[in-house]
């Protein structure tokens, strides 16, 4: 293990804390924009749009924007598992970080979830670690996330969408919706 890469075995270690994530309400722990490549703003507040998703991120100038990954979204206690601290998140690449469980069987595409004032929508793209993702992180934390176990869980995170625009904020509730 490198100083900020975790090996497999801590990494199976915070295994037990992250499954006990909140299943139908937790809290919003992060808000991430990305105004361009490589480049993050932390948020205390944020506008979450219809057409643009995170207003002020690149998501709706990339070349290939897909309606379906307008948002992404990582479990906050596997991202504090892979970062090792909190200023270490915004390296993943989303732009919320939430104290949820996103498994599949918890929030299956489709799921609505209430966020502040807006309402987002899990969507079926998978999300999945990335070069960068293994650069920052390790190839050991690429792989806990893109385990069989790992894709199970969504620990790499979900994507959606936003279906109802409206302001968020640190400690917003995202709740199901149903």
């Amino acid at each position: 293990m490198t100083d900020m890469h975790l090996d497999s075995a801590a990494l199976e270690g915070n295994v037990e804390h992250i499954l006990q994530s909140p299943r139908d309400a937790g809290e919003l722990k992060l808000i991430v924009r990305r105004p361009a490549v490589d480049q993050r703003e932390t948020l205390v507040q944020a506008r979450l749009d219809d057409a643009s998703g995170l207003v002020g991120d690149n998501w709706s100038i990339r070349s290939k924007v897909d309606p379906n990954k307008q948002l992404n979204i990582m479990n906050a206690r596997v991202a504090n598992s892979v970062a090792q601290t909190q200023e270490r998140w915004p390296l993943a690449g989303d732009q919320l970080f939430i104290d949820l469980d996103l498994s599949r069987e918890n929030l299956p595409p489709g799921t609505q979830i209430a966020l502040g004032e807006a309402i987002i929508e899990v969507t079926e793209p998978p999300h999945t670690g990335c070069k960068k993702f293994a650069d920052r992180f390790g190839v050991d934390a690429m792989v806990f996330v893109n385990s069989g176990h790992g894709k199970q869980l969504n620990f790499r995170g979900i994507c959606a969408r936003v279906v109802k625009s409206g302001d968020i904020k640190l400690g917003d509730l995202a709740r199901k919706v149903s």
